[in-house]
């Protein structure tokens, strides 16, 4: 394949193709905002009054989190260390049916806008405000990686300047989530995961044309030990193996979608509890969809550079550039589909980062609002919002400098999942599943579980992993003029062991030696464990066995059994509706709490 140049092959019509496709997110927002002109209250805002249906708000969950870091960070993760990362299919399945019936039915029965009122209810003031905030340092250091995944593509294959594309992104999302509230994230993310599938496809179809089939494209991974399914090493220092990502993989996307925010509040806006379960569902089909076409386009990356890598050859200057480089490549030749793929990923930015904008905004309204000043109506409220939505914009925005610094971009993401996400979901988890637990044990577990996963995460920077950890595959420069050749770490067929069986043996002695090598998969897992283990022993000894829990606020049998009950003349009913938010007793006014709960707010 011959290398584009940086500038001068993105035509005319893919800039049409471009900016149209921004236009249309931008006009959702203000059409939103002019048909929502009655939208004069908070709740009405952050969470489309409730009143949201299954599909737009299932496929929104899918846009959410499936950002241009999937776009971008996925296909090149298949070309370098294989498809092994199609496990993560399984572990959607486990933390869509975890997310449904254990976490759900407890927020939409409370009728919470933000997830972390629910640690006011069970804990106290004092827990729901550590949530808070770490979640909004999760959120903001996230949706700095998501600008500047973009931003990097379009500054690969057009002259853009990086900061003016960043800057771009952040002012389109920022505008039409301001004007038009949830309603507007939600139907623009419709409008753009249909964009994000349709530019993976077309980047696969043109590969497959060009590659004689799929069979040829499968035969070449194979030969390169691409299909690398079987590597069941139970090693929690490998990067990606069955079991890190299964079961990594599943306390890690359990954090976004179990208890976050941004996810929370899509689910708990639909009319009943019965359309949000059905909305998860659904979601799971579009996760499904991203990871094939994600997996096939890093495969044929593969098919088309496996003697001649552009990045070990210096022809892209970043990893995450693979992508948009493969794009003009083998797409230049056909107006406006480069165009329609860095659209795509603009696409994946301006849902993650417009819900990422809405969820801050909810909790600072519900959460740093809401309980220190009561006296505030809800069309000052409504106002509020949509000024932390600007404001958190701008922050998100400036976050995207720190992204640069962060090497990969779908790795550092995950990592961050890991050390905020892992520790928040263990104390939700703590609090939901058992009865015992009490405020201090969940104060002592979070910090504990918080500390440890800080600690491997920041380490495994300080000190970056060796090969034998992250197990990457060979990449081969042997079919590029040697006098193209910029970087003296290029690798050859030779340099690394072609299967990770054999980059396991390798490294099997030298594990053991440092945790920083843990896989980033296991900072959540960890994480959450050490939160529920620590927490459960401080609160059994600090008097939690003589609390007495509104059980409301626990999962019951019926949250797991069944979504109907019958009436007394065999009619089936819907149960566990949500609750008015008049019903909801708070924080230390709990009577269910216990002397020693009550204590510790002091």
């Amino acid at each position: 394949m011959s290398a584009p140049t940086v500038s001068g092959r993105f035509s005319t019509w893919d800039y049409v193709v471009f900016v149209a496709i921004l236009l249309i997110s931008a006009l959702v927002g203000i059409y939103h905002a002019v048909v929502g002109r009655g939208q004069v209250t908070s709740e009405e805002f952050l969470l489309g009054n409730r009143q949201m249906s299954s599909l737009p708000v299932a496929l929104s969950l899918t846009a959410s989190f499936m950002s241009a870091v999937t776009i971008l960070g996925a296909p090149y993760d298949t070309y370098h260390f294989g498809a092994v990362n199609a496990y993560f299919a399984i572990a959607y399945i486990l933390v869509v049916i975890l997310s449904a019936e254990v976490f759900l039915p407890i927020f939409y029965r409370l009728g919470v806008t933000s997830s972390y009122e629910y640690l006011e209810m069970r804990f106290n003031r004092w827990v729901r405000l550590c949530g808070t905030i770490l979640f909004m340092i999760q959120t903001i250091l996230y949706t700095g990686i998501v600008i500047y995944a973009p931003a990097l593509a379009l500054n690969q294959v057009t002259n853009f300047n990086l900061w003016g594309s960043i800057i771009s992104t952040g002012i389109v999302c920022t505008f039409y989530c301001t004007l038009g509230g949830l309603k507007a994230v939600v139907w623009t993310d419709v409008f753009q995961i249909v964009i994000m599938v349709t530019g993976l496809v077309a980047v696969i179809v043109r590969a497959m044309m060009l590659k004689g089939g799929i069979s040829n494209i499968l035969n070449t991974a194979s030969h390169g030990g691409r299909l690398n399914f079987w590597n069941f090493d139970p090693s929690p220092f490998h990067r990606h193996t069955f079991w890190t990502i299964v079961i990594g993989g599943t306390f890690t996307w359990t954090a976004v979608y179990g208890v976050n925010q941004a996810q929370v509040q899509r689910y708990i806006s639909c009319r009943t509890r019965l359309q949000a379960k059905v909305a998860l569902y659904l979601n799971l089909i579009g996760l499904w969809i991203i990871i094939v076409c994600a997996g096939l386009s890093g495969l044929s990356m593969y098919s088309l550079y496996h003697d001649c890598d552009p990045w070990t050859s210096g022809k892209v200057k970043a990893p995450d550039q693979l992508m948009p480089y493969m794009v003009l490549d083998i797409l230049g030749g056909y107006p406006g589909l480069p165009g329609l793929f860095v659209a795509c990923a603009y696409c994946g930015t301006l849902s993650t980062v417009s819900s990422s904008i809405n969820a801050l905004a909810a909790v600072t309204v519900e959460d740093l609002i809401k309980p220190y000043f009561t006296t505030l109506s809800e069309k000052v409220l409504s106002w509020i919002s949509r000024a932390v939505s600007l404001l958190f914009g701008a922050v998100c925005i400036g976050m995207a400098g720190l992204a640069s610094l962060m090497g990969n971009l779908l790795q550092a993401a995950l990592s961050i999942f890991g050390i905020v996400g892992g520790p928040v979901l263990g104390l939700f988890t703590l609090g939901i599943l058992f009865p015992w637990a009490n405020c201090t044990g969940g104060i002592v577990g979070l910090t504990t579980g918080f500390a440890f996963a800080l600690w491997i995460g920041i380490g495994s920077q300080v000190h970056p992993l060796p090969p034998g950890a992250t197990m990457p595959l060979n990449l081969s420069t042997a079919g590029c003029n040697v006098n193209q050749l910029h970087n003296e770490t290029s690798w050859t067929t030779e340099s690394l062991p072609t299967t990770a069986t054999e980059i396991s043996k390798n490294y099997r002695v030298e594990t053991v030696e440092s945790w920083y090598s843990l896989s980033y998969l296991y900072l959540s897992t960890f994480a959450t464990l050490i939160v529920i283990i620590v927490g459960l022993i401080v609160s059994l000894l600090t008097g939690g066995r003589k609390a007495q829990v509104n059980t409301d606020l626990l999962l019951n049998w019926t949250d797991l059994l069944c979504y109907f009950s019958r009436s007394s003349n065999g009619d089936k009913i819907e149960v566990m509706e949500r609750k008015p938010n008049t019903d909801r007793v708070i924080g230390n006014d709990n009577l269910a709490f216990s002397h020693m709960e009550l204590d510790c707010t002091k």
